[in-house]
């Protein structure tokens, strides 16, 4: 295992990488700039809901005993709460964040790194942890993607 893998290889790391390459972006060059305290205002509210939902996705692990650790499999599938919503609630809230620290920013130009983390995300964690979670719960987990989106 290499040490990228090792110590910075979590999705934490991902969506704090995302958010310098925005603000280097802005910093170097930001045509497309704009400013409001509305944009601020909700931004700001964005990165609180979705640090909110990171919470409570992270309290709804704890009470199901499952692991919280991407690339290990969990011993159960959580389907209440945000789950209920999207297979990967920290996830999104992570990209909410990203997206709520753009708007502050002032950038259009910066939207863009949104689906590109999103897509980062997808390759390096969800498919890994889907493969898993299907070996492990089969039809159960089959079910439960029938009737909940990986995103929202």
């Amino acid at each position: 295992m290499s040490i990228w893998n090792k110590y910075f290889d979590w999705p934490p790391v991902w969506l704090l990488i995302f958010m310098a390459v925005a603000w280097g972006q802005v910093q170097l060059w930001n045509p497309l700039a704009y400013e409001t305290g509305l944009t601020t205002l909700i931004g700001r509210g964005a990165i609180v809901f979705g640090i909110l939902l990171m919470g409570v996705s992270f309290v709804m692990f704890q009470q199901h005993k499952t692991s919280l650790v991407p690339k290990r499999t969990p011993n159960s599938i959580i389907t209440s709460g945000p789950y209920k919503y999207s297979r990967n609630p920290i996830y999104v809230a992570d990209a909410i964040v990203l997206g709520g620290y753009v708007l502050t920013l002032g950038s259009v130009i910066s939207f863009a790194l949104i689906p590109a983390f999103a897509w980062v995300i997808r390759k390096r964690f969800i498919n890994g942890e889907e493969a898993g979670i299907r070996a492990e719960f089969g039809q159960a987990y089959e079910d439960y993607c029938q009737q909940t989106r990986r995103w929202v």
